[in-house]
Parts: C-alpha cells; sequence; structure tokens
C-alpha cells in the first residue's frame, strides 16, 4: 500500500472536535485510506458504514438522536464512506456532531456535488474538510527511486496516478475505459439528473483535445449545439466531481491582458487519455506539450493541496500571443513557469517583466521537473 500525504494530517486532526470530510473522486483510494488510518486505532472502538449498502443508508436516513445513539452504541470513532448517497446526510451528520461532540466522526464523498451541498449549512464551523487527488509523484517516492520515476515519466503522462492503475501497471490500458465510464460520470448523471448524458461525453472530448488552450463556452456551445448556459453548468458539474479543474488568466496592470478566458486540465491524464481513446506512445502523439503542462500543473496541485500551501494560481496571456505557462501569486510574490518537453532557452516576456519586475521566471523540463515538483 501507498501511504497518501494527507494522512498524518487527518491523524492529528482526530478528536479535535470537528467532523473529518474526505472528499474526491471514485476510486482514488478513499476508503483504502480509512482503512489505514483506522489500522492505528483500537478496532473495538471502530465503527465502519458504507452507503454503498442500502440498509446501511436506511440507517441513516431522516434518523432521531436516539437511533443514532443505539446505531453508534460505544463506538468512540465512526467512519462514514461514500456519505453523499444518504438522503439528508448533512443533517444526521450535525445531529452526530450535537449529541455524540466526544466522538470522531470521518466520512468520505465521491463528489462535491450532493455531499457539499448536504453539508456545508447543517455543519458550519463543525467541519475539517480535505480534499484527496489521485496519487502524486512525491507520494511514489516510498516505492521508487528518483531514477525509476524518471523512467517511468512517460507510462505516468500516458496512464495517468490512479491507485489501481499504479499498482497494476501492465493493465493499465484495459482499467481507464472502465473507471472513465463507470466512475467519473455516475455522480454527475445519478444526482444531478442529467438527461443527455451523450452530451456529457462529447464535452468531455472537445474539453480533453483543448488542454494547454484557452476554453471559450461559446464555441463549446456553437460546437455541440446547446446554450452557453448548459456548457458552463456541465462544466461546474465536472469541476465538483474533480473530473477537471479550471485555471483563470492573471490580469492586474497591462490593458492587453486576458481577463476572461479559462483553461481547463484534466486531475488524471489517463482518464483525459482513455476519453479520446488515445494510450499511443509520446513519440506518437502530436499533443505531448499539452500533456506535459497537463501533468506539471496537476502535479505542482496535488502537492499543494496535500502540504496546505495556500496561494493564487493563473497563466497570462496577452492579446499579442506573449504567453506564460503557469504563475503562482503567494505572500505579494510572482513564481512563473514555462513548460517545454524539450528543454530550451527560455526567458520572462518583456512585457510581463517590465509590468511586474519583481517576479521570477524558469523553465521546467524533464531534465529539472523533480525539483519544480519538491522530489
Amino acid at each position: 500500500m501507498i501511504k497518501r500525504e494527507i494522512q498524518g494530517r487527518i491523524e492529528k486532526r482526530l478528536f479535535a472536535g470537528k467532523i473529518i470530510v474526505i472528499y474526491g473522486a471514485r476510486q482514488v483510494g478513499k476508503t483504502t485510506l480509512i482503512h489505514s488510518i483506522s489500522n492505528g486505532l483500537n478496532t473495538e472502538e471502530t465503527l465502519f458504514l458504507n452507503c454503498d449498502e442500502p440498509d446501511v443508508r436506511s440507517l441513516l436516513a431522516d434518523v432521531t438522536s436516539t437511533q443514532l445513539k443505539v446505531l453508534i452504541g460505544s463506538k468512540k470513532i465512526i467512519f462514514i464512506d461514500e456519505a453523499q448517497r444518504v438522503k439528508n446526510i448533512g443533517l444526521t451528520l450535525k445531529l452526530l456532531a450535537d449529541t455524540l461532540p466526544e466522538r470522531q466522526i470521518v466520512v468520505t464523498g465521491s463528489s462535491s456535488l450532493d455531499l457539499a451541498n448536504a453539508v456545508v449549512e447543517p455543519l458550519t464551523g463543525r467541519k475539517y474538510e480535505i480534499q484527496l487527488h489521485p496519487l502524486s509523484l512525491r507520494e511514489l517516492t516510498d516505492r521508487y527511486t528518483p531514477l525509476e520515476l524518471q523512467r517511468l515519466l512517460e507510462h505516468w503522462m500516458i496512464y495517468g496516478l490512479y491507485p489501481e492503475v499504479v499498482t497494476k501497471m501492465a493493465e493499465a490500458a484495459s482499467l481507464l475505459p472502465e473507471l472513465a465510464s463507470s466512475y467519473l460520470y455516475k455522480d454527475v448523471l445519478q444526482f444531478q439528473d442529467i438527461r443527455k448524458p451523450e452530451l456529457l461525453e462529447r464535452m468531455l472530448q472537445a474539453l480533453a483535445l483543448q488542454i494547454g488552450s484557452e476554453v471559450s463556452y461559446n464555441e463549446l456551445a456553437n460546437t455541440l449545439r446547446v446554450s452557453k448556459e448548459t456548457i458552463s453548468h456541465y462544466i461546474e458539474l465536472l469541476e465538483k466531481s474533480f473530473v477537471i479543474f479550471r485555471l483563470a488568466p492573471f490580469n492586474r496592470n497591462l490593458r492587453n491582458e486576458l481577463s476572461k478566458m479559462r483553461k481547463i486540465y484534466f486531475y488524471d491524464l489517463g482518464i483525459r487519455n482513455a476519453i479520446i481513446r488515445n494510450f499511443n506512445p509520446l513519440h506518437l502523439r502530436a499533443d505531448v506539450g499539452a500533456l506535459w503542462e497537463n501533468f506539471l500543473i496537476c502535479e505542482r496541485l496535488k502537492n499543494n493541496t496535500n502540504s496546505r500551501t495556500f496561494l493564487n494560481s493563473y497563466f497570462w496571456r496577452t492579446h499579442q500571443q506573449q504567453e506564460i505557462d503557469y504563475l503562482e501569486e503567494a505572500g505579494g510574490k510572482l513564481s512563473a513557469f514555462e513548460f517545454k518537453w524539450k528543454p530550451g532557452i527560455w526567458k520572462l516576456p518583456n512585457a510581463f517583466s517590465s509590468a511586474y519586475p519583481d517576479s521570477t521566471g524558469s523553465e521546467v523540463n524533464p531534465k529539472n521537473f523533480m525539483e519544480f515538483l519538491g522530489i
């Protein structure tokens, strides 16, 4: 088993007076994580409730405090897996927090769609939220040496880093289409009453082909023959179900800086490549630069999330096509990064360095990417 970076942080939060809510896409390892946490606890004091089971959902839906006390008994820590499947789960969790404040509740949810909506108001001030991503390269350093990670870089860029894909590398090409079709769409289709799943798939394919480029909602709407509002709604749902994430443009001083366009990336490149049905090796692909950009931004996002590093992330581009792939703003300081699959000589665009003279810039390529990822 590969230990997750966030496990220690969760363990430090146990019995600190708040419900712990772990969000993440299906199959990223939430159940494995909570079982790993439970290994260091007294099994006699632990209760697991799997909400994929219909009878468990019934026990937790529209329940009274008296019924909860009977269900929990003398257990000190309660794990509720796939909690978003329970009707009115927010009210149930509020009852647990109010009537059994000395107990520790750990909740997992495979999307933030319903779980977030259901628990935000009832649990205001009572919860500690954390997101679990697919595996990061930094989490694989216990299993692989830096040299091995370097040699497997192409594999990660093509097949991604879902736990099952990492642990069954030879089966990656057959596992990923099942992950994409059976798990990623399930929450959106089930909980948001999406009546046109074929539109969702077509839109994902269009987004998959545009990673690294600005995405126009108007162009997507025209291509897919739906309204701009429908495109915006579907993208928001896919983001909340941890399939994609958006990067906004940095816009502050220059009149010709982009201010409205967004870039959209995938949380996992294996899922992205499964959506477009392309697992070709890198030397046969025309999208290597886009893959490299998505890979590095996503790995940086995982590291920042796992380490609780709070900063703002952007891309930068002017109407004259001067551009920077990735910007981070922390403590008033701007750090710029350009991602090059083939190492070259890169420097900050003059317009950017003139407007933001205290900023720094560097190129990230296959020779130095481990430093960028803190490996």
